[in-house]
């Protein structure tokens, strides 16, 4: 007996076959079935069949054969459509393949001729040998059908070249007139099919549109078709939104009904969405004054926790008092924890029920072990808070995680009991001073059965389900709070600190601060924390559907956008922030074409609800004539076309499939030079049937196109993220890249102080590339060796440490909640991986070292007061002046002494040179006079007698 057999095609690189007996169904018009049970597939091929020639052909109809790994198309792919005029629109991937010539195949139903096909496809594949039921190994290239290699001409071209061919196919559509036309190269052959290429695209219904040579496709866009003469037939849907409900926003919170506070708006809005289009909205977000807080107080009773106890003894009347200045409607309500009262979370045996502490030299008595016990209903009764917590007694466990999340699930969900109100904030304090015990733990206990989120307290208002449900998840967590509107603030010892700051990222609306060993600040830790939650809107969506994409962009109160944020922060009560939410459909379901989700702030009551319906049908197609003259009575004329009954082909439909018409091979090529049908399918009637594929669907006028030889990521087609498009990869909002595979979202970019990348780097597929030298983190956000490091730390330590600085309360919170500060009398410098910094205070210098720990927070070493230097006295300043002018003095005397010796000695250097140099000749001295004198008196005396006598001689 023949038995109906279905293709599955899983997503890896390397597509596998799988057959199923049944649970087929169709996931899209394009695309092919899968099964919907695929525990049940198996490694087999699908009723293949033997060739006939060396390029096979589609088997004959109604054979129920199917070619090896051929994927079964949908029933509507059974019947051709074309344009009445004689322009022929094949239908892509049709699976009404040319009459088959071998006469074999007709026959091939019996069980006989279904092995022998089944053998000879395995032959013709090279899959011989391999055992029955079990898939062959993947082929190096992508076969064809028979297994032929695919051609050279269709290997993918360089990725530059892919790069340029897709900026390319993005500018098409906005440059119509001309380049690539993305709608008449989509190859659409339904109105339906033409809206699903691009939003721009717009189908013609005219019936006598496209007799002529000039027209390509019914398919085009606006203004082409309007050119060509079918103004009056064009089937172009738009996305739209409409506001349904739009309540404006409350001013103030107390004194009105719950059902007249308003939050958010508007409350409702209709969306129709056409594929590919975008339409958006604004919403506006208010945290209103004076709004109503119930606080439910959960804490751990184990045996630690005792001094705590002690300490919050009176906590209700304090804390009220505080909680009062912040709302007038203030109630309070009080449960306690330890564990499961099973081994080994518990003392089990019998003398331990009465007493656990039995044996405990410390703690010698104690209360016996429970789950959960509430305790006191909300209440603004503050004084019946302070006698509940007077009452209580702890007990003991065995291990040191504690049953925590199971009271924190039962304070979730058991509203009545617990007395939340619709009309108040919930906050759920969780003390406690160790881990908790997580899903899965249970089963150390023999609880194999799952949480299953349900209200299980019993009369006594004790957790009842304790010793037969497993501990719950972090998710289950997460969606019963968010369900119930509840800020789960988790108040644990710094020791733990980091393990429940990273729940806090896993459970939305949650926050965690740091609780003394003594629970001493538990008063000032609420408060801080009901603050925080104030101070900042998070928008969350419920129940979206996979083909919707969402884009969000913030405004928040500086009046700056955010895009790809959906929160912000620093807010003051009364502040309003507004959002412009983007939607896109991608896609069109199968099955409704209606649907609605919820966005709505995290832990609020107000809600918006979205209501979606999809734009996928044409107008035309409801005005379809079945059994049409116009289709040879052979069909069903809609939107312009006919769609033809099985077995028939053609314009009109006037071709019968498999009789063997007249055939114009040329009609059936591309280009003069390129293969029928681009190797992958049959000329019938004029027009190219193509082939089926186990990939995947092959479509288009010449079969050139197809949908699984796009990038793959990962081995998956574009990433999951887009739809192979002939080739290319279509992406899905919120992504690009020639393999879908980057995302634009840019929210995981954003510093905790706004900027993007801290400023020290780009965001690039929705994560932060840092360009700053010595960066690094989620947002580039630590960086030890960055210029202004060291004032950055200086503010957050001038701050929390001495309440001073550029920085107010909630921006120092903000700002510096990673900064783990400690203060010490001498400042340690050997650390390398420390960075010194300095600052100037009052004259002196104030020093602290800057390192990044392996946690992600940074870790501050501050001096416990500034390095300040002495005055000196007046004595120590005139003697240091006498000293420096003396000192001063005799150096210039020095130096006078040592420049005049240089230059004494270097005048008797060049004497003594000028004298070696001296060459003198022997002779007299005409200064020189002989000692000896000889003088003649008679010549003297007659000489002087002539002188007396007037006589001169």
């Amino acid at each position: 007996m023949h038995v109906p057999l279905c293709v599955c095609i899983s997503p890896s690189v390397h597509a596998r076959v799988y057959t199923f007996a049944r649970g087929c169904r169709n996931v899209h018009a394009r695309h092919a079935h899968v099964c919907t049970h695929m525990r049940a597939c198996t490694y087999t091929l699908a009723q293949p069949h033997t060739p006939a020639r060396a390029i096979p052909r589609g088997p004959a109809p109604g054979s129920g054969l199917r070619l090896p790994g051929s994927v079964p198309r949908p029933e509507r792919r059974h019947k051709r459509r074309a344009d009445p005029d004689g322009s022929t629109l094949p239908a892509p991937g049709s699976p009404s393949a040319a009459p088959a010539t071998s006469s074999s195949l007709s026959s091939s139903s019996s069980s006989s001729s279904a092995a022998a096909a089944v053998a000879a496809a395995q032959k013709a594949a090279g899959r011989e040998g391999g055992p029955a039921g079990r898939a062959a190994p993947a082929a190096r290239t992508m076969p064809r059908r028979g297994g032929l290699p695919a051609p050279a001409a269709a290997r993918r071209p360089p990725p530059l070249l892919r790069l340029l061919l897709r900026l390319l196919l993005l500018a098409a559509p906005l440059q119509p007139g001309r380049g690539l036309n993305l709608c008449t190269s989509g190859s659409a052959s339904s109105c339906e099919e033409c809206l699903l290429i691009h939003p721009k695209c717009a189908w013609c219904s005219k019936e006598e549109f496209g007799s002529t040579k000039s027209v390509p496709s019914r398919c085009d866009f606006l203004q082409n078709l309007i050119a060509n003469g079918c103004a009056g037939a064009i089937e172009n849907p738009h996305s739209s939104s409409r506001v349904v409900k739009n309540v404006p926003l409350s001013s103030k919170g107390s004194g009105q009904s719950h059902l007249d506070v308003t939050q958010i708006t508007p409350q409702k809005v209709a969306l129709n969405l056409r594929p590919g289009d975008r339409t958006s909205f604004r919403v506006q977000v208010r945290q209103v004054e004076d709004y109503p807080v119930d606080l439910y107080y959960l804490m751990d009773l184990s045996l630690s926790m005792n001094d705590d106890l002690d300490n919050i003894r009176n906590l209700g009347t304090k804390l009220a008092e505080e909680m009062r200045k912040l709302t007038s409607n203030f109630r309070l309500g009080f449960g306690s924890f330890v564990d499961k009262n099973i081994s080994p979370f518990s003392y089990t045996a019998p003398r331990y029920q009465n007493n656990p502490c039995i044996g405990y030299k410390l703690f010698p008595s104690c209360i016996p072990s429970f789950g959960f016990r509430h305790l006191l209903s909300l209440t603004d009764k503050v004084d019946r808070f302070n006698e509940e917590v007077q009452k209580q007694k702890v007990s003991r466990n065995r291990d040191a995680p504690e049953g925590g999340f199971d009271a924190i699930l039962q304070a979730a969900v058991c509203k009545e009991k617990i007395g939340w109100r619709k009309e108040a904030s919930h906050l759920l304090v969780f003390t406690t001073d160790d881990v908790p015990h997580i899903a899965l733990d249970g089963k150390l206990g023999g609880l194999v059965q799952p949480h299953d989120g349900q209200c299980h307290l019993n009369e006594a208002n004790e957790y009842s389900a304790s010793s037969q449900l497993d501990y719950p998840s972090l998710a289950l967590l997460g969606e019963k709070l968010a369900e119930n509107n509840i800020h789960l603030i988790f108040a644990v010892t710094k020791s733990h600190y980091v393990l429940y700051k990273n729940f806090t990222a896993l459970i939305p609306g949650t926050t965690v601060e740091i609780l003394h060993k003594d629970s001493k600040n538990i008063i000032e830790l609420i408060v801080k924390a009901y603050n925080s939650i104030r101070s900042k809107v998070e928008l969350t969506v419920w129940d979206s559907p996979e083909d919707i994409g969402l884009t969000f962009t913030a405004t928040c109160q500086d009046g700056l956008s955010y895009p790809g944020l959906r929160k912000c922060g620093d807010l003051k009560i009364g502040d309003t922030v507004s959002f412009e939410v983007s939607v896109e459909a991608r896609s069109c379901p199968t099955e409704d074409t209606s649907h609605v989700f919820t966005i709505k702030p995290a832990g609020f009551r107000d809600t918006l609800e979205v209501d979606v319906t999809y734009n996928c049908l044409c107008g035309c197609t409801g005005r379809a004539e079945p059994a049409s003259s116009k289709c040879s009575s052979n069909g069903t004329y809609a939107c312009g076309l006919c769609e033809c009954n099985a077995g028939y082909l053609g314009a009109r439909c006037e071709c019968e499939e498999g009789a063997g018409g007249e055939t114009q091979a040329g009609l059936c090529r591309e280009m003069e030079g390129k293969p029928i049908c681009s190797g992958r399918g049959e000329c019938s009637c004029n027009q190219c049937v193509c082939y089926e594929s186990e990939f995947g669907n092959i479509y288009g006028p010449f079969c050139e196109c197809d949908d699984f030889s796009c990038a793959r990521y990962k081995g998956v087609l574009c990433s999951g993220h887009g739809e192979c498009h002939c080739g290319e990869c279509k992406c899905h909002a919120g992504y690009i890249g020639d393999n879908c595979n980057c995302s634009t979202e840019t929210a995981g970019c954003v510093s905790s102080d706004g900027q993007m990348c801290s400023g020290r780097g780009n965001c690039i597929c929705g994560r932060c590339q840092c360009t700053e030298p010595g960066a690094f983190g989620e947002t580039c956000e630590k960086c030890p060796t960055c210029p202004g490091v060291c004032s950055t730390k200086r503010d957050c330590i001038e701050c929390k440490l001495f309440n001073s600085g550029r920085l107010d309360n909630q921006t120092c919170q903000k700002h510096c909640k990673d900064e783990l500060i400690t203060t010490v009398d001498v400042l340690k410098t050997d650390d390398p991986n420390a960075i010194l910094c300095a600052y100037p205070v009052n004259n002196c210098v104030m020093k602290f070292t800057y390192s990044e720990l392996a946690s992600g927070k940074s870790n501050l070493t501050v001096l416990k007061e500034p390095a300040c230097s002495s005055a000196p006295s007046a004595i120590t300043i005139v003697l240091a002046v006498i000293g420096s002018v003396v000192l001063i003095g005799t150096i210039l005397l020095g130096l006078w002494k040592l420049l005049v010796t240089i230059h004494d000695r270097r005048e008797f250097d060049r004497f003594q040179s000028e004298r070696t140099r001296a060459r003198y000749e022997m002779a007299s001295n005409p200064l020189y006079r002989k000692p000896i004198s000889t003088h003649n008196v008679e010549f003297t005396f007659n000489k002087l007698n002539r002188s007396y006598n007037g006589t001169v001689d």
